[in-house]
C-alpha cells in the first residue's frame, strides 16, 4: 500500500512493479488519477506548457499497480489498515502488508497577519491554473481603467520567497506579463512590476553563490524587484505591509516560502523531526518493520553528512523512492535491502526565455548553455510527456502566448491553508466540513459589496451559496480537513 503519488510515491510504485514482476498486489491510494511534475509547473503559470504536459497518467504508465482514488484520513498500523474517502464523499477502507507512506508535502505557513487569507501558494495544479487566470485578469483590468493608482496596484504581483519555486514564478510571471502589455499597452510609461521577497541574503540561497549571482543578475536585468533581507508584515486585501515599513499597494501575493510536510504523518503517533516521520537509513519506521516511508514526509538520515537529514527536494524523493521499493522486496526475502545514500549530480533553474543558472557535475553554467541543460535534464526526468512538453516549446518559441482567462479555478477555490493542495474545492464536494461556517443568524456569510471582478451571480463558477464570495482574488481563510490533523523546502 502506496499512500500519496508524488515523486517518491510515483517511483515506489513504478520500481516495485518491476522487482515484483506480478508476485504481488500494489495499491497506489492518491487524491488525483496523475503524477505532477512539480518543477514545470511555473511555465504552466506562465502560458508556456498547458496543464496537461506536467500531468502523468497513473494508470497509463503503471499498468501493474492499482490506483485507489481517494485521501487517506487515519492509518490504523496496529489493525494494518488505512481508512479513506474518495471524491464522491464514500468512506473507504484498504488493509496492506506493508506500508508506504508518500504523503509529500503542503504550504508552508508562517504566522504573518493577512497571509493566510489573502496570498496562494503554488503546489498544486489548481493553483498554478488559478494565477495564470489572475495575473491575465489583473493586466486586462488594468489596461481598461483610468484610475493610475488602481492600475498600478494591478500590475504590481508580490512573490514571497527565493528559493527555486518562487525565483522562477517570478522570473516566468515578469517574461508573461510584459508579453501581454506588449499587445494591450499600458498607461504610457507603467510596465507590469515583479516584486520578489526573501529574509534570505541572496537569491536560491541553497545554490553556489555564482549560481545565486547569475539568477539575481537575469531577474534584475529583466526588471524584477529583487528584495533580499526583506519579508511580509502583514497582507491586506489592498497590499502587502513589508518588514521595512514600505506599503505595497498589489492585488497578488504568491506564497513560495516553502512547503511543510502533509500532516498525515503526525497523525501516526511515532517520532517526528520537524513534522517528518522518522526513518532509518533503510527508509523503515523503528519498531514498525512493516512501515516505510520517504520523500518529503520522511526525515530520512543524510549519511553523506552525519547527524542531519536529506533536504526536501524532488532530486532526494525520486532517489529514495527506488530504494525504498528495493528494500521493500527484499523484506520479502527477494534481494538484500540496502541504505539510501545519495550524491548531488548538480542543479538547475529555469529562468524563462534563453536564460538558466545550472550546474551539472559541478560546472557553472549559464544562458543558452545552461537552459540547454536545464531543459534536457527536465525531459530525461518526466516519466511522460516528453514528446508534448518538447513541442509546447518549440511552439512557444515561434508563437506568441495565448493570454486568455479560461476561469476553471476560483479563489476561493485555491486556499493556501489546505492539506490538500492537488485538489481544488468545489460545490457540492464531499467535504462540508470545509466551508465556511455560517454568520451567527444562521444565514451563509456574503460580502455586501462584490468585487468589480467578480463574475456575475448567474456565472457558473461563482462561490455556492453557502459560501462567502470572495472579494478581489483572495481567499475565504483558512481551510482544514477533519479528516487530518491541523498542521503542526522542496
Amino acid at each position: 500500500m502506496i499512500v500519496g503519488a508524488g515523486f517518491a510515491g510515483y517511483r515506489t510504485a513504478q520500481t516495485l512493479s518491476r522487482e515484483a514482476k506480478g508476485r504481488a498486489e500494489i495499491v497506489l491510494l492518491n487524491p488525483t488519477d496523475y503524477f505532477l511534475y512539480l518543477p514545470l509547473l511555473p511555465q504552466v503559470a506562465a502560458g508556456i506548457l498547458e496543464p496537461r504536459r506536467v500531468t502523468v497518467s497513473l494508470s497509463g504508465t503503471l499498468p501493474h499497480v492499482k490506483l485507489v482514488l481517494g485521501e487517506a484520513g487515519r492509518i490504523d498500523l496496529d489493525a494494518r489498515e488505512v481508512h479513506y474517502t474518495d471524491p464522491e464523499g464514500e468512506d473507504g477502507t484498504l488493509s496492506y502488508d506493508r506500508l508506504v507512506l508518500t504523503a509529500g508535502s503542503v504550504n508552508k505557513l508562517l504566522p504573518i497577519p493577512g497571509v493566510a487569507e489573502h496570498a496562494h501558494g503554488f503546489r498544486g495544479l489548481p493553483e498554478a491554473l488559478y494565477l495564470r487566470d489572475h495575473v491575465t485578469r489583473q493586466v486586462e483590468l488594468a489596461a481598461a481603467t483610468d484610475d493610475p493608482e488602481r492600475c498600478a496596484s494591478r500590475c504590481t504581483f508580490v512573490v514571497v520567497g527565493a528559493g527555486y519555486t518562487g525565483t522562477e514564478v517570478a522570473a516566468h510571471g515578469q517574461l508573461f506579463t510584459d508579453a501581454q502589455v506588449a499587445k494591450q499597452p499600458l498607461r504610457t510609461g507603467m510596465r507590469p512590476r515583479w516584486i520578489l521577497l526573501d529574509i534570505a541574503e541572496r537569491v536560491l540561497p541553497e545554490l553556489d553563490e555564482r549560481l545565486s549571482r547569475t539568477a539575481d543578475t537575469v531577474l534584475r536585468e529583466r526588471g524584477v524587484d529583487v528584495r533580499m533581507g526583506t519579508s511580509v508584515k502583514e497582507a491586506t486585501p489592498d497590499g502587502v505591509l513589508l518588514t521595512d515599513g514600505e506599503f505595497v499597494e498589489t492585488r497578488t501575493l504568491v506564497w513560495c516560502v516553502g512547503v511543510r510536510p502533509d500532516p498525515l504523518a503526525e497523525s501516526l503517533g511515532l517520532p517526528m523531526e520537524r513534522g517528518r516521520l522518522l526513518v532509518d537509513p533503510h527508509l523503515q519506521v523503528p519498531g514498525r518493520p512493516e512501515v516505510f516511508a520517504c520523500g518529503d514526509a520522511a526525515a530520512v538520515p543524510d549519511l553523506e553528512k552525519p547527524g542531519s537529514y536529506t533536504p526536501m527536494t524532488a532530486q532526494h524523493a525520486w532517489r529514495q523512492g527506488k530504494v525504498c521499493a528495493r528494500n521493500i522486496a527484499a523484506s520479502f526475502g527477494d534481494g538484500e535491502r540496502k541504505a539510501y545514500r545519495h550524491k548531488d549530480l548538480g542543479f538547475v533553474v529555469d529562468l524563462g526565455g534563453v536564460k538558466a543558472a545550472a550546474n551539472p557535475l559541478g560546472v557553472n553554467l549559464s544562458g543558452i548553455a545552461a537552459s540547454a541543460v536545464t531543459r534536457g535534464y527536465h525531459l530525461a526526468a518526466m516519466p511522460g510527456n516528453r514528446v508534448r512538453v518538447a513541442a509546447d516549446w518549440l511552439l512557444d518559441a515561434v508563437l506568441p502566448r495565448q493570454a486568455v482567462q479560461l476561469g476553471l479555478v476560483r479563489s476561493w477555490s485555491v486556499p493556501l491553508d489546505t492539506a490538500s493542495p492537488e485538489v481544488a474545492r468545489v460545490h457540492g464536494g464531499p467535504r462540508s466540513d470545509d466551508r465556511p461556517s455560517p454568520t451567527e443568524d444562521g444565514a451563509p456569510a456574503r460580502n455586501a459589496t462584490p468585487a468589480e471582478d467578480t463574475p456575475p451571480a448567474d456565472d457558473a463558477l461563482t462561490p455556492p451559496p453557502d459560501q462567502p464570495e470572495p472579494g478581489p482574488d483572495v481567499a475565504p481563510g483558512p481551510v482544514r480537513r477533519t479528516d487530518r490533523p491541523s498542521e503542526g523546502d522542496a
